[in-house]
């Protein structure tokens, strides 16, 4: 299943009294404006053939039997087995499960020249008991792949997203003295000090700790670490009028980099 990690959002304070003030806009609740998104320009690739279904730019990559049976996957923290089932030659479906529990499912249907790839999705594999994020988007075909595979197979760049819940790309901020605490719908939160130590990331099994400084007046950079590697770094530019923000939000591992604007509720 594709994960949209738009990264956890990011928020700080600087010291100086005058600035203070002008840092408490990011207290409140904010949410990506999906109309305005520029995803990352580097494509999926994937292989169904020969019953085998593979992944390559998957972070770490995936090469499992599509069988529709549970297969086993390491290094993955919100999954631990995939099940890839063939509907036909133009659709499969997946099926995600940590610890036994399924965490997410989608379809995926190539259209009938093999050139739009349109997905739904259910994801509750960071959800923390919450509902699922739910969604539906395309891709769009880069490269065909090998003759004879499935129609699955090849480069795929993200075009839209057409729905997505709004749990998954809503969250708050809240400055205090020279804390930020940002909390999101799916449980996720973190208190950071501006410039401190990595503070505690917690609901999420895909990183364990958070840092966050001010570059300029008005830019402000997390850094998201699983253990002692870097996997994102986002940076978020507030309007001079506090109600909106844009946001570059780098995943390290799968090298990709998605911009996008944020609005304040």
């Amino acid at each position: 299943m594709k994960r949209l990690l738009f990264l956890a959002p990011i928020g700080a304070l600087l010291f100086a009294p005058a600035v203070l003030t002008a840092q408490s806009a990011l207290n409140g609740t904010w949410k990506v404006d999906m109309s305005n998104v520029d995803w990352s320009k580097k494509p999926d690739v994937t292989l169904l053939q020969d019953g085998m279904y593979s992944c390559s730019t998957c972070t770490p990559p995936i090469k499992i039997k599509a069988d529709g049976k549970d297969q086993a996957v390491t290094g993955h923290p919100y999954v631990s087995t995939i099940a890839i089932k063939v509907v036909n030659d133009h659709e499969i479906q997946e099926t995600d499960k940590k610890d036994g529990k399924v965490v997410g499912t989608s379809t995926t249907t190539i259209s009938p020249d093999g050139k739009i790839a349109t997905f739904t999705f259910t994801d509750s594999s960071n959800t923390n008991g919450g509902p699922p994020v739910t969604g539906k988007g395309e891709e769009t075909l880069v490269a065909k792949g090998p003759a004879g595979s499935h129609a699955l197979s090849g480069s795929w760049r993200m075009s839209k997203m057409e729905t997505l819940s709004d749990n998954g790309i809503t969250w708050s901020y809240q400055v205090t003295g020279d804390s930020l605490t940002m909390t999101s719908k799916t449980g996720q939160s973190y208190t950071a000090k501006l410039g401190g130590p990595e503070a505690p990331m917690k609901g999420d099994p895909g990183v364990t700790s958070v840092s966050v400084k001010m570059m300029g007046k008005n830019t402000l950079v997390e850094t998201d670490k699983r253990g002692d590697k870097i996997v994102s770094v986002t940076t978020l530019t507030v309007a001079p009028d506090g109600k909106s923000a844009k946001a570059v939000a780098e995943d390290k591992l799968a090298n990709r980099t998605t911009t996008f604007n944020v609005v304040k509720m």
